[in-house]
């Protein structure tokens, strides 16, 4: 089998939203090259040093690939592409140069090129990301090992929005709780938040295709078992109950539709963690929490991005 190929020139900034773009324009998976992961590179074996200067890299900028089946009517997809990713300018976001090509892979050639790539990757003090054909035994007592099959996209935790909610995660579980992780993509975030000892973890994503990609993540972690993933717009279709965290980690312009709602699933003290949030977008992430009733505890910062651990006010306070 081939595969079509849409690669789209972006900005660190527009990655999420221009591979947001692809998914729904119907990718079977991405794969991103992105400058600013040199910053927040951290190999699994703490005593592997990487010399960038000798080691090739993207230096500037980034590369969104979405990745078609051969019958996709691909003149289509990309003029739909390069209209929404000409809007991305709209909302705040520097896509720029925005320009979207095409190429054809074959199956074979993109199965040995991209498993190379990818290896266990240890994402915070206490958490590794292993890909499923991978073995890997823990290198130091208290790690724990989240597997994932990323398929063609490898939603592992390396990007730097999925490693500040890791280490959010790490923040504040300190175990018994339940957790509703909103977006919750891979599901990376969900077995993590397991492994560290919550009780009940409940993601949604915006449909079934979303969902069952996640749970095929899910399927891959014993300690995951009993997690629960449904299709839902954010917060419409949550069945009624409270929370004791809730996780979010999607852009600004998702995180503020969201704010107003969580205090419907949230108890009263309960944190809420947040990010996907963009340097030029913090301040009125942290002003909308403040206007709904949080109190800001902590402030993360990762290369450009920046990650938030909030809690809901009670009533003395």
């Amino acid at each position: 089998m081939s595969w079509q190929e849409i690669i789209v020139e972006t900005q660190t900034e527009a990655v999420e939203a221009v591979s947001n773009i692809l998914m729904e324009a119907g990718a079977e998976g991405i794969q991103i090259d992105d400058a600013a992961d040199v910053n927040s590179y951290e190999p699994a074996d703490a005593t592997v040093w990487v010399d960038w200067d000798v080691v090739e890299h993207r230096e500037s900028g980034a590369t969104v690939a979405g990745y078609f089946a051969e019958d996709v009517n691909l003149p289509e997809v990309i003029n739909d592409v390069q209209m929404r990713v000409n809007q991305l300018a709209s909302f705040g976001l520097d896509a720029t140069p925005g320009k979207v090509t095409t190429s054809a892979v074959k199956d074979e050639d993109w199965a040995t090129e991209w498993q190379k790539y990818y290896h266990p990757v240890r994402v915070t003090r206490h958490l590794t990301v292993v890909p499923k054909w991978e073995e890997y035994q823990p290198a130091q007592e208290g790690e724990k090992v989240i597997v994932l099959d990323p398929g063609m996209a490898f939603g592992t935790g390396t990007h730097p929005t999925t490693r500040l909610m890791m280490q959010a995660l790490e923040i504040v579980v300190r175990g018994g709780e339940r957790l509703l992780d909103v977006g919750t993509g891979s599901g990376v975030l969900g077995i993590a938040a397991k492994l560290l000892g919550a009780d009940k973890v409940l993601g949604t994503d915006i449909d079934e295709v979303a969902v069952r990609s996640a749970q095929g993540n899910l399927d891959l972690n014993p300690v995951a078992s009993d997690i629960q993933v449904m299709a839902s717009d954010l917060l419409s279709d949550v069945p009624a109950q409270e929370f004791d965290i809730v996780v979010a980690n999607m852009l600004a312009e998702v995180l503020v539709p969201l704010i107003p709602q969580v205090d419907s699933v949230l108890r009263p003290g309960g944190k809420f963690l947040l990010s996907g949030i963009y340097e030029d977008k913090a301040q009125t992430i942290i002003a909308k929490l403040e206007e709904n009733g949080y109190a800001l505890d902590e402030t993360m910062k990762l290369g450009e991005w920046y990650g938030l651990i909030a809690h809901r006010k009670s009533e003395d306070e």
